[in-house]
């Protein structure tokens, strides 16, 4: 005979709960028929896994419960590789009776007469077991799987349900596929109706979200705010997946405040999104319930290139008005931010001025922080607007303020090109002398001299004015 006695389990589950000094029972069977079985209880750590009491005395084809304690709460299950194990020992007592003292003394001496009966592993179990493995660092291993398993089968379906959230809200793709696979239900909606999957874009984990939308998660687009969550977060990665799951996104959707994931991802200056749900169909000029349009959002943080983007996409509302009455640039004055200025409004001023040769306001939207050099829709700079205009005044502010002669338009001209066009020889002149050529090789269009006949100078002037120019390049 190899053993004594019998155990009614091949494992020892222990349900952890927070807190608390947690127990369980199992049983053991004198295998003997005759003969009263004494039985020595132990654990391979006694300082924090015990009995109530380490021997006992079963009589023959007896059976006893034996109580296991975790005599140290603690707010995270003691889980340990390898795992734990209850030691059970036995030997013949021909007397059946025997104190406690006794009995010590019986274990305490090894030899033949000691029957190392069996090795139970003890294993923590429940609802917050999981818990702390979905909160955990651990990278999965297969003693996590083990210990994730073995805790997972001991939860009923309304408690994987309840854990299914969390583990999205952590974004523990392992333990949400294994949760649903054990039956949690992945359409469960909070008090709020706020589904599984907006917990799991909020964590930005794209596993997690891949594997819910595989698992066929139904959302409801009044309450989830896929786009907004994932916006804030620049997760342009995460948006693609959304929208190619959920094909009736509608990515003007407006949360309670009446904005859209545009709106969010102007207040971040994310530029990647904006290009993305822009591309989709969202409506830049599409403004709040207090009149915020995403331009006003941007130019509140002072986002550059979010605006130096939306100014290419909007059709209306550059100087739309809040409800408080502000524009963008208004809002950008508020928060200081001067590189603003120019985009947001004086650059137009200053194009404006330049096209009806005002010297003095121009001089004034280059003081306030105007750039010499922005372009309008047609690629034209100020300067290409007085010299058409035959402003030299205007020209000289230009120039004297970094205003470039080497600059084309949409149509591949340079001011020089727009000043001969209209016929003002003196403004060529300048800008000639500025380093301006007739030759730029970076036209998209030739320099054809006879082709401008609506001009003011005489042609020959004008011609001269060119070919002085050829000449100077040629010997530069």
């Amino acid at each position: 005979m190899d053993r004594l006695v019998k155990a009614d389990v091949k494992e020892v589950n222990l349900v952890f709960i927070r807190g608390q000094k947690c127990s369980t029972t199992f049983k053991l069977t004198n295998l003997m028929h005759t003969m009263s079985v004494a039985v020595s209880l132990n654990t391979t750590n006694p300082s924090l896994l015990s009995f109530t009491q380490l021997f006992s005395v079963i009589p023959p084809l007896g059976t006893a419960s034996f109580t296991l304690n975790l005599s140290k709460p603690s707010d995270h299950p003691p889980l340990s590789t390898p795992l734990d194990n209850v030691l059970v020992r036995s030997s013949m007592l021909p007397t059946g009776k025997a104190n406690q003292e006794d009995l010590r003394r019986l274990f305490s001496k090894h030899g033949p007469h000691i029957f190392k009966d069996v090795t139970l592993p003890i294993s923590f179990v429940g609802p917050h077991v999981i818990e702390f493995l979905i909160s955990s660092s651990s990278s999965k291993t297969l003693e996590t799987a083990f210990i994730l398993s073995k805790a997972i089968s001991w939860c009923d379906e309304s408690q994987l349900t309840c854990l299914l959230r969390p583990a999205a809200m952590n974004g523990n793709s392992y333990v949400v596929s294994s949760l649903l696979d054990a039956g949690a239900d992945v359409n469960n909606l909070d008090s709020d109706g706020v589904s599984v999957m907006s917990l799991a874009v909020r964590s930005g984990d794209l596993d997690t979200v891949q594997i819910l939308m595989e698992s066929g998660c139904v959302v409801d687009h009044r309450n989830d705010r896929f786009l907004h969550v994932a916006a804030s977060s620049n997760r342009v990665d995460l948006m693609e997946v959304l929208c190619m799951g959920y094909l009736d996104i509608d990515v003007n959707w407006v949360d309670s405040e009446g904005q859209t994931a545009l709106h969010v991802g102007a207040s971040h200056g994310y530029v990647e999104v904006l290009d993305f749900l822009i591309t989709l169909g969202s409506d830049p000029d599409l403004a709040d319930h207090n009149g915020w349009t995403p331009l006003h959002c941007s130019s509140m943080e002072g986002h550059v290139e979010a605006i130096e983007f939306l100014l290419t996409r909007i059709r209306y509302v550059k100087y739309a008005v809040t409800k408080e009455g502000k524009t963008a640039f208004d809002l950008a004055v508020e928060n200081g931010h001067t590189d603003l200025y120019d985009m947001l409004h004086l650059g137009d001023v200053l194009h404006r001025a330049a096209r009806k040769g005002d010297v003095d306001q121009m001089k004034n939207c280059l003081a306030e922080g105007a750039k010499a050099n922005g372009r309008d829709q047609n690629g034209w700079t100020p300067l290409h607007k007085t010299a058409f205009k035959g402003c030299i005044e205007g020209v000289k502010v230009l120039l004297n303020h970094g205003g470039r002669v080497d600059v084309v338009d949409g149509s591949g001209y340079t001011p020089l090109h727009r000043a001969v066009e209209a016929g003002h020889a003196q403004v060529a002149m300048l800008l000639i002398g500025h380093g301006a050529k007739a030759n730029i090789k970076s036209l998209a269009v030739p320099f054809e001299l006879d082709s401008f006949k609506n001009y003011r100078q005489d042609k020959k002037s004008l011609r001269s004015v060119c070919m002085y120019s050829l000449d100077s390049n040629m010997h530069v």
